[in-house]
């Protein structure tokens, strides 16, 4: 599933096609995704100026100027494809819903498992849409500090790889970045969160702020059906020192661990027992 730098990286692209441009048409293929669209969908937006291609957490916002806050979850295979209005071709059957705009762009939102999600929220209840209510800080934002993630983390009798996928926690971290932020500060995810010390929780907070920067900047990482809105792969995924690098040495300098694979919650960690206590 794409995480915050996947969905960062989908919101840039979609800046410069979508903002201050008006949807002249927007189709839906099927009445439902992951959960049925809104009846409206398609009449509450057609017309509407985008005044704002925002993010929170691993949502995409595409705020209009007199209608709803379209919200657009991507779930495991959601794709945004950036095409030209004029493009005949037939759509595939995986291309559910169509934006064309007002300069001839055309967005399709390609899900072949249909785990995506569109609905909408008004502007003045966003915060409290059952969506996004109760979301922890953006650990880019200036509400993500040391401060925060220790008294979060307090409250919490688990290990830290649970505690940091919380939403609730932190917005925006999965399996991937989790794995790399807890290596680059030395912390093993099965460590419970009571035995952290605050040292070690300030280089955590710094690891996870660089680790998401540095995917951001590299587009993200493509790993199944991640791709960018013009079909360019991210390559974050080259500079993984732990995830997904199962038996192999690990990349610190002169660490002579072997990265090991571990089930937490059903689902894969990954990790160097010799640098991260």
């Amino acid at each position: 599933m794409p995480e915050l730098p996947e969905v960062e990286t989908v919101r840039q692209g979609l800046i410069p096609v979508l903002e201050g441009r008006r949807l002249v048409q927007v189709t839906a293929r099927r009445p439902d995704l992951r959960r049925p669209l809104p009846p409206d969908f398609s009449a509450r937006l057609e017309g509407e100026r985008i005044i704002r291609v925002g993010r929170r957490a691993k949502y995409l916002l595409v705020e209009t100027e007199s209608g709803p806050v379209l919200i657009v979850h991507l779930g495991m295979s959601g794709r945004m494809v950036l095409g030209s209005g004029e493009d005949r071709r037939p759509f595939g059957k995986h291309d559910h819903v169509i934006f064309i705009t007002d300069k001839g762009a055309r967005i399709v939102f390609n899900d072949p498992r249909r785990f995506g999600l569109m609905t909408f929220a008004e502007k003045d209840q966003l915060g409290a849409h059952p969506l996004l209510s109760g979301i922890g800080p953006e650990p880019l934002g200036n509400e993500f500090h040391l401060d925060h993630l220790q008294k979060g983390l307090k409250r919490r009798k688990t290990n830290m790889k649970a505690a940091l996928l919380d939403q609730k926690l932190v917005a925006g971290l999965g399996n991937i970045y989790v794995a790399e932020a807890l290596f680059r500060a030395g912390i093993d995810p099965q460590r419970k969160t009571q035995k952290i010390s605050r040292k070690q929780l300030e280089r955590l907070v710094f690891s996870i702020q660089n680790v998401l920067r540095d995917a951001i900047a590299a587009g993200g990482s493509s790993l199944r059906d991640y791709a960018h809105i013009d079909g360019e792969l991210g390559y974050f995924q080259h500079c993984f020192q732990v995830y997904a690098r199962e038996n192999r040495p690990c990349m610190k300098a002169g660490c002579k661990g072997t990265i090991k694979r571990i089930i937490q919650s059903g689902r894969s960690s990954f990790y160097c027992p010799v640098c991260q206590r």
